[in-house]
């Protein structure tokens, strides 16, 4: 195997013939998935009366997109490497039509359930687009291509959220659903027309055993996590799910360890600079949320309440839209330092802009334009940050590992988030106000919160110091190759 994979990458890929373009597709595939993600905000107040559910239930919707995020996202990358980045890509965004189908054409819970599953399985587009990009793209379009790439998902949703609250505001929520099938059917096209194949595959036998154990451990972390605050962080069921994600991440970390083609290669990911970026990855994802969680609800609370700003989702999506675009600018800013002083400086200087965007909150939150000043800020810092990851991960693995490395590194982002919602929660649901009768997070929670968003800033700051320093932001996969 190892004479073929070097054979092969002495050849190496012809490079495409149109490199914008395939940059231009596989970015709109990330926003796409990502849009996924989002357009389901605007309505979860109502999924209960829309789907004669329980509002308990009906939450169901959105945490089975974050389960078979979770599983999707390593399983996919692995086979990947193993038999076409390309092919596994398409096979995501038909998953993510589907699902979209399916969901267009529910109107009870367990179809929308199914649905919202099989979108959650396309999460493994954005890392597959980066890894195909470090084997098609020159070396001198990487860094930008890749920053575009992975700054797509927090684009697709700033940008996504106005459009869903106005499409939910004005048309049947179904709608929502088809205009997401509408955008995966044209992705899929344009993959498939535009974006070539690459040659650098892993080869062997899928590693089944490794990904149940794996699938199994993140299930019940992440379902602990996500549904700890409705089932009581204290009761048997939530206890159970951490102990027994303890016990089988441990098993599972001795089984990859000894097996010969392991689903995770936990020894590269324990070097240096892998361990060190996924660790700031989680700080950054848990930052980069907290201000998700926080600003709409300020801008949606009543004025009455004194620090609510009283809008519309519709006009909450308007306002937080800009930092979507300052993202995605940011994102060509971020691969210029990066080609100049390398990912380590890049990484460390978005930490230091999200956390300085926080610091701003704290004292500037009681207008409209503070909410967009704040969002725009931490949106940038989050371009920066987002932006040097894929360097540092493909730097330091060799290229027939570069998707299962890319989807362990997006999946760090992604618990990032779930630990801020579950903590978020449970701050926002002690720190409280009464309001005619109800209660609501208080000022002093939102500003708690933030805070949080803050430390959780530098401490990415301070993991990201602990890096090796690099001048260049991705060896060429022959020398990576050569090392591993």
């Amino acid at each position: 195997m190892s004479h073929t994979l070097t054979r092969r990458r002495q050849t190496g890929p012809s490079a495409p013939s149109r490199p914008n373009g395939v940059v231009a597709v596989l970015a709109l595939a990330g926003i796409v998935v990502s849009l996924m993600q989002t357009l389901v905000i605007p309505i979860v107040p109502e999924l209960p009366n829309y789907l004669d559910a329980s509002a308990a239930n009906a939450a169901w919707a959105v945490t089975a997109t974050l389960l078979a995020a979770a599983v999707a996202t390593p399983v996919v990358g692995r086979l990947g490497d193993m038999f076409g980045k390309r092919r596994l890509l398409l096979v995501s965004i038909v998953l993510l039509v589907s699902g979209s189908v399916v969901c267009a054409l529910s109107d009870s819970l367990v179809p929308m359930i199914a649905g919202r599953t099989l979108q959650g399985l396309s999460a493994a587009v954005v890392p597959l687009g980066i890894s195909i990009m470090r084997d098609v793209l020159p070396a001198e379009r990487l860094a930008g291509s890749t920053a575009l790439m992975s700054a797509s998902l927090g684009v697709g949703g700033a940008l996504g959220l106005p459009a869903a609250a106005f499409i939910a505001d004005r048309y049947d929520w179904h709608m929502l659903f088809w205009i997401s099938a509408v955008l995966g059917v044209v992705a899929l096209a344009l993959v498939g027309l535009i974006v070539p194949e690459s040659t650098v595959r892993t080869g062997g036998s899928f590693d089944l055993l490794g990904s149940l154990g794996l699938s199994t451990a993140l299930v019940s972390l992440l379902l602990a996590v996500s549904k700890g605050g409705d089932w009581g962080w204290t009761s048997g069921t939530t206890l159970g799910l951490f102990a027994g994600a303890a016990v089988v991440f441990l098993a599972w970390g001795r089984y990859e360890l000894r097996t010969g083609r392991p689903l995770v290669d936990l020894r590269t990911t324990a070097r240096r600079q892998v361990l060190f970026t996924n660790l700031a990855s989680v700080a950054l994802g848990f930052s980069m949320f907290a201000m998700s969680l926080v600003l709409p609800q300020v801008l949606q609370l009543p004025e009455q309440t004194g620090y609510g700003l009283g809008r519309s989702m519709l006009a909450v999506g308007l306002i937080l839209a800009p930092q979507g675009l300052v993202m995605m600018a940011m994102s060509a800013v971020s691969a210029g330092i990066t080609r100049a002083k390398g990912p380590k400086v890049t990484l460390m200087i978005g930490a230091l802009v999200v956390a300085a965007g926080y610091g701003l909150s704290i004292v500037l939150m009681s207008e409209v334009w503070h909410i967009v000043l704040v969002a725009c800020v931490i949106g940038g810092g989050v371009g920066f940050a987002y932006g040097a990851m894929p360097a540092l991960i493909m730097s330091a693995v060799p290229a027939s590992e570069t998707a299962a490395a890319n989807s362990l590194n997006t999946l760090m982002r992604s618990m990032g988030t779930s630990f801020a919602s579950a903590l978020a929660g449970v701050i926002l649901a002690q720190l409280t106000t009464d309001f005619g009768g109800h209660a609501l997070p208080s000022e002093n929670g939102f500003k708690s919160v933030m805070a949080l968003g803050a430390g959780s800033a530098v401490l990415a700051f301070a993991l990201a110091s602990f890096l090796p320093r690099r001048r260049t932001a991705v060896e060429p996969a022959e020398s990576s190759d050569a090392q591993a």
